[in-house]
């Protein structure tokens, strides 16, 4: 009589490798693969290959092109439009950095409180936020209307300050201010929104254990509030501070660069030297250096602000 062997019943729980499997799982990078490809196709390689004529004299037409190596940056640091801009750029990213996270922090503090028009008020102060910046831009620039019955000279002359009027776009001390005023009342909102994350996160028990111990608003705010605000800061700051040393948009729709060069930043700069005078080349060199510097001054920020964040 032959005996038969039944083989062992499978456990459901068992794993069952499938054939044609090396390994299991695949990686986790072969997941981002498709978007890494599509990025450094469309991004890194025309980057790359967009700085290489930095170190040339193209014109943007055609293909012709000669080498001459650190000529566009040797003219670049002795070019009085470009080192103009430079100053530019950074008082318009300090007044930038400085003015909207002050009052971006100001209004969190006033719409984190328990008023009842806390809510509408949160929606009033972000709204800037979410119109496209050409139309701000062209709105601000009927504001600042040079015509004393128009804008903002007719605003003082209402109120009897017609002294006050001024060509505020036209004047080469205030236009750069005039920017920078439009630039810091779309993106308050948007400093607000994120202190007031950070706000809704700060315990309440430690304030109400402070209000015990007898520590007063501006304790608490310096001891409490401020030091676990810290992530918020770094955000708000390096958020402020990229937009500041890239911005271009207000400056192309309200002055052009104008009056003369007394708006000019780097990146308009490199747009009128591309699109205007057709320096390619040099447009790129300046592109080049601006886009290290956005880097460096990123870096150290971050460094910065990460330590603070650590100590605080």
């Amino acid at each position: 009589m032959t005996a038969v062997i039944t083989p062992p019943a499978a456990n459901p729980r068992t794993p069952v490798k499938r054939a044609g499997r090396r390994g299991g799982i695949a990686p986790p990078w072969l997941f981002a693969a498709p978007a890494l490809v599509v990025y450094a196709l469309v991004m890194l390689y025309p980057s790359i290959v967009g700085a290489g004529s930095a170190f040339t004299d193209w014109s943007g037409v055609g293909e012709q092109r000669s080498f001459v190596g650190l000529d566009n940056f040797q003219q670049l640091v002795k070019d009085d439009q470009a080192l103009g801009a430079l100053r530019n750029t950074l008082l318009l990213t300090l007044a930038i950095v400085v003015v909207q996270n002050g009052l971006g922090l100001l209004l969190a503090l006033g719409v984190h409180t328990t008023i009842k028009s806390r809510m509408v008020l949160r929606v009033i102060f972000f709204a800037p936020v979410v119109v496209s910046p050409v139309m701000v831009s062209f709105l601000w620039k009927y504001v600042y209307n040079p015509a004393p019955d128009a804008g903002l000279n007719a605003v003082l002359n209402a109120v009897g300050l017609g002294s006050l009027r001024q060509d505020w776009l036209g004047n080469p001390s205030l236009a750069i201010w005039s920017v920078a005023f439009t630039v810091i009342w779309q993106c308050a909102g948007y400093s607000m929104v994120i202190f007031l994350a950070g706000l809704e996160g700060v315990p309440k028990e430690l304030h109400e254990s402070a209000m015990v111990d007898g520590a007063g608003t501006v304790a608490r705010f310096r001891h409490i509030t401020w030091p676990l605000l810290a992530p918020a800061v770094t955000i708000n700051v390096m958020l402020s501070t990229v937009g500041g040393l890239t911005l271009f948009t207000q400056i192309i729709a309200m002055t052009n660069g104008g009056p003369g060069y007394a708006t000019d930043t780097l990146s308009t700069v490199l747009y009128k030297q591309a699109f205007v005078y057709g320096k390619f080349g040099y447009s790129t060199a300046v592109a080049l250096v601006l886009a290290i510097f956005v880097a460096a001054v990123s870096f150290i920020q971050i460094a910065y602000l990460r330590a603070r964040e650590t100590s605080a």
